[in-house]
């Protein structure tokens, strides 16, 4: 008993966001008892574009293409500034079609690697801070970039480029805020001998490359999204196994779960009207603030049952990603990189983390007041 408890125990600290979401269903079905219309609360077709991304993004990162190109274009790095500027910018830039998660489990373990190499671990703790606020601040840009950001853009009804243009401003002004602080960083010559990187074969790269295509089609609704995750599933079992079971099928569950959770809520005519009338004409802040409480991943499923400001809440929840550690979970990624490698630094990275974060969600918020209140 002791055992199956621990076990429990070591699961729930581990998957801490799902367990709390299935809880919340699980309440809520005392307000809203089970029938069939709760596959009605279910977005099927998001479940399965976000499926069909992480299972073809999970094959691009196993075939070692991402470490492959950060190792290239480390090598062209003659100096700290430039080591910076790559393992910044390469998780930047990719987050926004590989998601932020992937893309800090990806390089922040390798910038770990490379500065030991260098022998430069003194800047681990800031490297590493703005890799994961670039992971954050890159995948606000496009719908694939984030979970949220792919369900709100699938229930906004926008166009690929409105999103885009939606979020451009806060990404340029993130790129440059960006650029600034590592050109605050004295440069010094480094020479980086990294070792190289080896890529997969023609086969593991070829069928996630055939795999993303197939998820754009999808996105771009020239594919209904349950055709492509069957296509991407069934061809999994039978080519790439191993890669499919390292899926993360959690994240599925959190949505699922709170689905559930919200489709109730919106049952529950007191709760509804209450939180209708609190959140209208204030979707920014409101997403921004519950974001550090419960990640922005949550309050974008919470808060859009509630709302159709559709940019609005896409602004709230994306710059709500910055903040607490747990305002984005793929904060916690990187996090764990630190705790496990340099448990000594942890205190610094915390504060550290929270002064970097709250600089940067002050800068876009008030790149969002000037555009909500002072331009016509």
């Amino acid at each position: 008993m002791k055992k199956v408890f621990s076990a429990v125990w070591r699961f729930a600290k581990r998957e801490a966001v799902l367990c709390v979401a299935v809880l919340l269903a699980v309440v809520s079905m005392c307000f809203v008892p089970p029938d069939a219309g709760y596959l009605d609360y279910i977005d099927w077709d998001t479940l399965a574009r976000l499926f069909a991304l992480m299972a073809v993004m999970k094959g691009f990162q196993e075939a070692g293409l991402f470490s492959y190109l950060a190792q290239k274009l480390l090598k062209r790095a003659n100096g700290t500034r430039r080591v910076m500027l790559v393992l910044v910018f390469l998780p930047f830039f990719l987050s926004m079609l590989v998601t932020n998660d992937v893309a800090l489990i990806t390089f922040a373990p390798f910038a770990l690697v490379a500065l030991k190499l260098c022998g430069k671990l003194s800047l681990a703790v800031p490297l590493v801070i703005l890799q994961t606020l670039a992971a954050n601040l890159g995948s606000m840009l496009t719908p694939m970039g984030n979970p949220q950001n792919l369900y709100l853009y699938v229930q906004s009804g926008m166009t690929f480029g409105g999103f885009v243009l939606t979020m451009l401003p806060y990404c340029a002004l993130s790129a440059a805020a960006l650029f600034a602080v590592i050109m605050c960083f004295r440069g010094e010559p480094v020479a980086c001998d990294v070792p190289a990187a080896r890529l997969g074969s023609p086969f593991s790269l070829a069928w996630p490359a055939a795999g993303f295509a197939l998820c754009m089609l999808g996105l771009f609704d020239v594919i209904p999204p349950l055709a492509v995750a069957a296509a991407v599933l069934l061809f999994m079992l039978a080519a790439a196994r191993g890669v499919l079971a390292k899926v993360d099928y959690s994240l599925l569950g959190t949505f699922a779960a709170l689905f559930v959770f919200i489709g109730n809520l919106g049952n529950i005519a007191p709760f509804r009207d209450f939180l209708s009338s609190a959140i209208a004409g204030n979707e920014t802040p409101v997403a921004v603030l519950a974001s550090q409480v419960i990640s922005n991943v949550p309050a974008a499923l919470l808060l859009s049952g509630f709302s159709g400001a559709w940019s609005a809440l896409i602004v709230g929840c994306n710059l709500g990603g910055l903040g607490t550690l747990i305002a984005s979970m793929a904060s916690l990624i990187s996090y764990k990189e630190i705790a496990r490698d340099m448990p000594e630094k942890r205190p610094a990275y915390l504060l550290w983390f929270t002064v970097y974060n709250v600089a940067f969600l002050a800068a876009l918020m008030g790149l969002w007041a000037l555009t909500e209140f002072a331009l016509p």
